[in-house]
């Protein structure tokens, strides 16, 4: 899923290309990608883009006459750009923005549908939409540690949990976790003070950091290439390979669709966190720590 430095540079590319042009047609080529019924797509016809701005992953584009159209990407949805007289990306496409000087696609690969477009009328409309999490850049390590304490959950839950911060989802906390040095599973509510200022530091620092390798990568062009998983990474989607740190093998917990990953030795003091699945199958056979594996 796009999360806070893909979602900015997108917004930041967006407003390059349509702020202030006017919006010819919204095409919504499969129904199931519309989640509203009023304002209607026909409404947005001729508007001037006045704006684009995000709301956690979500991307809001607004419109003269105080319109807004809220585009929640989820797992599988992709925006694309193609300049007038371009070939639009396919059977994948589920919604074009149709300008004189080109057209943004949302695309979405797979069968499921889970990428939405909202059209919502008037500021108040896009109160729905807020999470209410705290917006990471421009925040003090004391709204930080409010935040990350309000709610007794793991670290990796506490960073994803949109109600809490703003923009965070399953690879950057992966990558935020091992640049602080701390397990995943560790609890907020036994977080000391350094823990607390080095988690605050890893988190700006991390995403800074990503964002400007993101926003370098695509200079004056437009992202095309959206992917969670890097070869820069340190750890996340990098399950068996070294850690640039240290260089034992990155560890990985599994559940549902997702997983985590972290380093023993740098993030756990070298125990290994139980995968549910796998430790249930191996039972006392389970390597405790990282020893084990050698």
């Amino acid at each position: 899923m796009p999360e806070l430095p893909d979602v900015t540079v997108y917004i930041e590319r967006l407003r390059a290309l349509v702020v202030g042009h006017p919006l010819r047609e919204l095409d919504v080529r499969n129904v199931f990608v519309l989640r509203s019924v009023s304002p209607v797509a026909a409404d947005f016809a001729g508007r001037h883009v006045t704006g684009i701005r995000r709301m956690g992953k979500r991307i809001v584009i607004g419109f003269d006459g105080d319109l807004f159209a809220v585009i929640h990407l989820m797992i599988a949805g992709r925006l694309r750009w193609r300049p007038s007289g371009k070939k639009s990306p396919g059977k994948i496409s589920l919604a074009a923005f149709v300008f004189d000087t080109g057209t943004l696609f949302l695309t979405e690969a797979g069968s499921t549908r889970r990428a939405s477009i909202h059209l919502v009328a008037g500021e108040a409309g896009l109160a729905p939409f807020e999470r209410g999490g705290l917006e990471l850049f421009g925040s003090t390590i004391a709204q930080f540690a409010e935040r990350l304490r309000s709610e007794n959950h793991t670290l990796k839950r506490a960073l994803t949990d949109p109600r809490l911060f703003s923009g965070i989802g399953n690879a950057y906390s992966d990558e935020i976790l091992h640049r602080a040095r701390l397990s995943p599973l560790l609890l907020t509510s036994k977080l000391d003070e350094e823990q607390v200022a080095r988690l605050y530091d890893a988190t700006l620092v991390t995403l800074r950091e990503w964002t400007d390798r993101l926003r370098a990568a695509v200079a004056d062009g437009f992202p095309e290439e959206v992917t969670a998983f890097h070869d820069e990474m340190a750890v996340h989607g990098r399950f068996g390979q070294p850690c640039p740190v240290c260089g034992s093998p990155v560890q990985r917990i599994r559940y549902a669709t997702n997983e985590t990953n972290y380093c023993a030795r740098c993030q756990t003091g070298g125990r290994l966190l139980a995968d549910r699945a796998m430790s249930r199958l191996l039972k006392q056979d389970w390597p405790r720590s990282i020893d084990e594996l050698d």
